[in-house]
């Protein structure tokens, strides 16, 4: 009942937006890894200004092969599993409970904040775009296409490089949330308050001197660090992913401008909200964003998945390579428990804001939702 064009502009729209979701993220790593590496002397939207520059030196990194671009990003991505690796290694984490909470999940006594955090890690760990950049790196390999063998052996070697780059983003995350959980769990502010005056931190104002429960964002952790400068280096280095903008835009609109024009516009798109919010708000909006803009990139999900699940079972299109039925079973059960899961988070959040406006907002927006990702199917 829709013309042909009409889902493919939406699915381009939310593919899009978990894009543009994920490189604000980025942008206000970045910001405020500056900030924290400066002592505060460069402002947050200096920051965000300054991470600008990153679209002109992956463009031209990009002039020189996607080789030398993927050998750059591997660097960076071992400067960060090395960092956190030393901090995992220094606060000496609790490997029992860390394999029970890894095979067991659990949460005691956890309300809609914690639900909001466990959503967002679904989307911030799979990113929905990263699911089309993976199917567009295959197209920039050599490979005899017509030799059903070759493209078996090609098949193999991609499987066991995304199967590495799993692997290896699962490893840096175990060091993250360990390192975040062993620092700051069960700590006071008068805890925090303390161990900054003991190191003549400039951030203890952060902190007041009493015994509430401490509440840990990006910038508090940052500041409150030990090591700050093998945590910012990290932080700092997640602005270092470059984006399948110009791969997903020419891909859907079938749009034949330049690779910069490209980039330039979609990177834009991405930055101007992030620096508008850095000059008229301050550290806590920038930090809070954060977990809105990965629950953001888990409602955007299926939105990929379903397509290439779609397009990889089609005889027609992969001809001997087509999805078997294992996959496409295995595949439908992974999306129908990623909507389940997003569902169950925004009846959850919407109940906890006790608004009979917001309610009703939220049931039209899942049924469109529900409605678009019914019709997908």
């Amino acid at each position: 009942f829709f013309p042909r064009q009409v889902p493919r502009i939406i699915l381009w729209l939310m593919v899009e937006l978990a894009i543009i979701g994920s490189d604000m993220q980025e942008v206000i790593g970045s910001a405020i890894a500056i900030n924290l590496l400066s002592v505060g002397k460069i402002p947050l939207w200096g920051g965000v200004l300054i991470t600008i520059a990153d679209t002109f030196v992956f463009l031209f990194l990009d002039k020189y092969g996607l080789r030398k671009l993927e050998a750059f990003f591997g660097l960076l991505i071992t400067i960060m599993a090395l960092t956190f690796g030393y901090e995992y290694i220094t606060v000496k984490p609790n490997q029992e409970k860390l394999l029970q909470g890894l095979f067991i999940p659990y949460c005691r006594d956890c309300g809609t904040p914690q639900l909001e955090q466990a959503v967002g890690i679904v989307g911030a760990v799979i990113m929905p775009h990263n699911m089309y950049l993976h199917s567009a790196l295959v197209k920039s390999r050599q490979v005899n296409r017509a030799d059903k063998r070759e493209v078996r052996e090609a098949n193999k070697y991609f499987f066991i490089e995304s199967c590495i780059a799993l692997f290896v983003s699962f490893i840096i995350n175990i060091f993250v949330v360990t390192v975040f959980a062993e620092a700051f769990f069960n700590k006071t502010n008068a805890d925090v308050n303390e161990v900054c005056a003991n190191s003549s931190s400039p951030h203890s104002s952060l902190f007041p001197n009493n015994n509430q429960t401490l509440e840990v964002d990006i910038y508090k952790g940052g500041s409150l660090n030990l090591h700050w400068s093998c945590f910012t280096h990290p932080l700092l280095l997640t602005h270092s992913s470059l984006t399948p903008h110009s791969l997903l835009t020419q891909g859907f609109l079938n749009l034949r401008w330049s690779r910069f024009a490209r980039v330039l516009l979609t990177r834009s798109i991405a930055v101007t909200p992030t620096l508008f919010v850095a000059i008229f708000q301050d550290v806590e909006h920038l930090t809070g964003m954060n977990d809105f803009l990965n629950v953001l990139m888990s409602l955007q999900l299926p939105f990929a998945l379903i397509p290439v699940l779609t397009f990889t079972s089609l005889p027609g299109v992969m001809h001997d390579f087509a999805n078997g039925l294992f996959w496409k079973v295995a595949g439908g059960l992974l999306i129908l428990l990623i909507c389940c899961i997003n569902m169950y988070f925004v009846v959850a959040y919407v109940m906890s804001l006790h608004n009979l406006g917001l309610y009703i907002g939220a049931a039209v927006l899942s049924v469109i939702y529900l409605s678009f990702v019914a019709y997908l199917v």
